[in-house]
């Protein structure tokens, strides 16, 4: 379903009554009654998925899984597979600057890539009333894990970040053309670098993803979740996503004073240690604290800090929806 995501995004601040927009997609198994290994394999199941989280909660947007090494796959890199964890790379495929040179940038399509926007498709079709988002990593985190990210190589960057970004920006087009909303694309490891390294090894190719691919359409929301990202904000601003998602590693209240009031800022909820290993109780109290800090903010949308993992409590997420519901609901009576 085509909709205006600027007049989307601008409503999000304008809400008296918000909804939450956390990273959920792989908890979804728990209402399929299957494992991870079954969710990344099929496509119906991944659409399904979505669509009965859809109906549990009431999200502003459906997020697809946020699964980054679906396109370190596709340029050839090992991956370990589990029933119960979210898929990892194991290793490096690249140790020097020969192979950096050799590195062929992969047909979208190619392993699992396919699959997924198969599923974020179908998706789209089952659920209509809200933004269907695709889930995609980002250029440097894409580039770390085909490479050793150390000082020796990062004077390779420049290639492998350039062809990932030729390869992302392909990817990216291809959830657009079967209907997806926006992306949401995940940098975590750019959180590690300056802001000077940040800007010339991340932002400036992810400016270049956001300037290739967002129109009104079609949104793009900039993550990161790494620790030093306060530091960054300038750099990051430039980026020009229509918002902004940031990790539980910083301090969200001093996060989005930094960022400007017409830019929407998301986050940050704890998902390991609150969605997964806390209580309803924890979840609760975080919520509605992280709610009433950032209370006179209406540029802000709470959300997880990053991906919810997959057995992490129902009752956790539940618990976190109906604080979120119960927040505006005092807040307009």
């Amino acid at each position: 379903m085509k909709r205006n995501m600027r007049q989307w995004v601008e409503g999000l601040k304008q809400a008296p009554v918000k909804k939450a927009m956390p990273i959920l997609s792989f908890p979804s198994i728990q209402l399929l009654d299957i494992g991870v290994r079954d969710l990344i394999s099929d496509s119906d199941l991944q659409a399904k998925g979505m669509k009965a989280i859809a109906d549990r909660t009431d999200s502003c947007a459906s997020v697809s899984m946020m699964d980054l090494s679906v396109e370190a796959e596709a340029f050839g890199s090992t991956i370990r597979f589990s029933d119960d964890e979210v898929p990892t790379v194991i290793g490096h495929m690249i140790e020097n600057a020969e192979q950096v040179e050799q590195l062929e940038i992969p047909k979208v399509g190619t392993g699992r890539t396919g699959l997924y926007i198969e599923a974020l498709e179908k998706a789209c079709r089952l659920i209509t009333d809200r933004p269907v988002l695709a889930g995609v990593i980002g250029p440097f985190s894409l580039a770390g894990r085909l490479l050793d990210v150390s000082e020796a190589m990062l004077y390779c960057y420049d290639d492998p970040d350039s062809k990932v970004t030729r390869f992302l920006v392909d990817y990216i087009k291809a959830y657009r053309a079967v209907g997806a909303s926006g992306v949401v694309i995940a940098e975590p490891l750019a959180g590690l670098l300056t802001p000077t390294l940040n800007e010339e090894f991340s932002v400036a190719y992810v400016r270049e993803i956001v300037e290739q691919v967002q129109t009104d359409e079609f949104a793009v929301i900039y993550h990161n979740c790494g620790g030093g990202t306060p530091k960054m904000v300038d750099e990051i601003m430039t980026i020009g996503a229509m918002a902004y998602h940031f990790g539980n590693a910083i301090d969200m209240v001093e996060m989005v004073k930094m960022i400007p009031s017409d830019t929407v800022v998301m986050g940050n909820i704890d998902p390991a240690g609150l969605f997964k290993n806390g209580t309803p109780e924890s979840v609760r109290e975080a919520t509605l604290h992280l709610l009433e800090q950032c209370r006179t903010y209406s540029n802000f949308v709470i959300s997880s800090g990053c991906d919810i993992p997959p057995l992490s409590s129902w009752e956790n997420i539940d618990a976190f929806f109906q604080a979120v519901a119960d927040f505006y609901q005092a807040k307009t009576t």
